[in-house]
């Protein structure tokens, strides 16, 4: 395993030549403004490269030793001089065209940053609103997937009843050692990937509520554990009401009273089995 070790042509079943003979991946950076109103970090490419002079994402080869999210974030840093700081990878889009992937990495940005080509495969670096995207010349791969992947920019947070999902979860002798009950479903959903109708790899932000005899969860990486000083069902509903506008909020709970106030502030709801069932619990 090398640096560069994935430099180079290929082809796949569809009969299309690729550059990157373990796949390729970009960095789709995502910005929303103050109203809402979503940006994403366009590259137009040099008029030399493949399919030059078209706009996409900064990318390339991924590496033999490189997921998607590492080659990404090397190839941005590469062409545009961005950083990963500041960056939440939400999740991955993959563009299978059989025995070749690109993978695309949605990742939320804070603000605008400053992005410049810093090699000649850029000549540009932009950011474009999202309703200006389809007007630009864009990249084919690029066109061919943007449908799809425009729909999944939006951050997504899943909040957590708990208690409501101990209890459906019906683990035995959970109601003697609550706050263990609970660790032991956050450590599990810690350690799950959870599925996602669009995207291959999905990262949402996971915040889980515990209240009464289990407040008192020790950290759980990737989770943020919010102990509500009274009724968790307000402490949710709290949660909920803090999100922005352009965030997708679904809470995980089958209290009906709760579902009824978290859907009035626009939040979706599931059931505990959906989270359940992709534990393994039947």
């Amino acid at each position: 395993m090398a640096d560069k070790d994935g430099d180079g042509w290929t082809g796949c079943s569809q009969g299309h030549r690729h550059w990157g003979v373990h796949g390729a991946s970009g960095l789709l950076v995502v910005h929303h403004d103050d109203r809402g109103v979503p940006y994403v970090l366009m590259q137009k490419r040099s008029w030399w490269s493949h399919h030059g002079g078209t706009w996409g994402l900064p990318g390339g080869a991924r590496d033999s030793h490189e997921d998607a999210v590492t080659s990404a974030l090397r190839e941005a840093r590469e062409e545009a001089a961005l950083g990963g700081e500041g960056l939440r990878v939400q999740g991955v889009y993959l563009d299978d065209h059989g025995g070749w992937t690109f993978e695309t990495v949605i990742a939320a940005s804070a603000e605008l940053l400053a992005a410049a080509p810093a090699n000649r495969e850029s000549t540009e670096l932009r950011w474009v609103a999202l309703d200006e995207v389809p007007g630009r010349k864009l990249h084919p791969g690029f066109a061919a997937t943007w449908g799809e992947i425009q729909g999944a920019l939006r951050p997504d947070t899943i909040v957590l009843d708990v208690a409501n999902i101990v209890g459906a979860r019906a683990e035995h002798g959970w109601w003697r050692d609550r706050a263990g009950a609970a660790t032991r479903l956050l450590e599990d959903v810690a350690g799950l990937r959870l599925e996602h109708p669009v995207l291959a790899q999905w990262y949402p932000r996971v915040v889980a509520v515990v209240e009464g005899a289990a407040k008192h969860v020790p950290p759980v990486p990737g989770i943020e554990v919010v102990m509500a000083a009274g009724s968790g069902d307000d402490a949710i509903v709290e949660v909920v009401r803090k999100a922005r506008p352009w965030e997708r909020v679904v809470v995980v709970t089958a209290d009906r009273g709760l579902r009824e106030r978290v859907g009035e502030l626009g939040a979706e709801v599931v059931g505990p089995r959906w989270l359940l069932t992709q534990l393994g619990d039947r």
